[in-house]
C-alpha cells in the first residue's frame, strides 16, 4: 500500500498552503443580453432609467459578467452616480440597499488594476445586483456614492485604508483601521508580508515574508 503524508497529502506533504499551488486564474466571462430571468428585467429597467436621465447603457455599462447565477455590471466611473441613483430610485428596480464596498487589487490587470465591488440589494423586489468599477493605479479616483447610499460612507473610507482607492466627494476620507501616518495600503498584493523575527526553544524563524517565495 502507498504511503500518504498527513491528511491523506500526497506528492510534496505540504500542507501549509502554499507548496506548489497553482492560483486559479480569473473568470471574465463576458455576458451578453438577455441574461435570463430577472436579469434581463433589472438591465431593461436600468437601461430605460438611464435614457430618461440622458444616459446610454453601452456608455455607463462596459460589460457584463454572469456568473453562478449572480449578476455583475462593470460601470464607467464617470457614470457610476447616475447608475446608482438609477438603480435606487426607479420604481422597476428599487436597490434601496447597499450591503458595502470591496476594493480588489489585480496587479495584472494593466490600467485597471483596483477595482471596487459594490453589493447592492432590493427589499422590494427580492433581488441583488453586483457593481464594479475598474480604475488604474495611477489614477485610482471614483466618485463617492456616500450622497446615495449613506451606509458607503465607512465601507469608502476602509476601502481607501486597505486598498488606496480614493472616493472624491467622500465627506471625510481618511483611514479607518491603520494609523493616520502608515504608509501605504496593506491589503494590496504587492504590499510586503512584513512580520518580526520568532525565536522559541533555541530555533529562529523568520518573518512570513522571508520564509518562501509566494508566487
Amino acid at each position: 500500500m502507498r504511503a500518504r503524508g498527513m491528511f491523506g497529502v500526497r506528492g510534496s506533504g505540504d500542507t501549509s498552503g502554499y507548496g506548489r499551488l497553482a492560483p486559479p486564474k480569473p473568470r471574465h466571462d463576458n455576458a451578453s443580453r438577455p441574461f435570463g430571468g430577472d436579469h434581463d428585467v433589472v438591465a431593461d429597467a436600468l437601461e430605460s432609467a438611464l435614457a430618461a436621465r440622458g444616459e446610454r447603457w453601452d456608455d455607463a455599462v462596459e460589460r457584463a459578467v454572469l456568473h453562478r447565477g449572480e449578476l455583475t455590471l462593470h460601470i464607467a466611473r464617470t457614470h457610476l452616480p447616475a447608475v446608482a441613483s438609477a438603480l435606487r430610485d426607479d420604481e422597476a428596480l428599487r436597490f434601496e440597499l447597499c450591503l458595502g464596498v470591496s476594493g480588489v487589487h489585480q496587479p495584472g490587470e494593466t490600467g485597471r488594476e483596483l477595482h471596487a465591488v459594490y453589493h447592492l440589494q432590493s427589499i422590494t423586489h427580492g433581488r441583488r445586483l453586483r457593481l464594479e468599477v475598474s480604475v488604474p493605479e495611477s489614477d485610482p479616483h471614483i466618485p463617492s456614492l456616500c450622497g446615495i447610499y449613506p451606509t458607503t460612507d465607512w465601507h469608502e473610507r476602509e476601502t481607501y485604508d486597505f486598498f488606496g482607492i480614493e472616493f472624491d466627494g467622500h465627506p471625510s476620507l481618511t483611514r479607518i483601521e491603520m494609523p493616520d501616518d502608515w504608509v501605504g495600503h496593506p491589503q494590496r498584493k504587492d504590499y510586503p508580508l512584513g512580520g518580526i523575527p520568532v525565536e522559541f526553544k533555541g530555533a529562529r524563524i523568520a518573518p512570513p515574508d522571508q520564509r518562501r517565495s509566494y508566487n
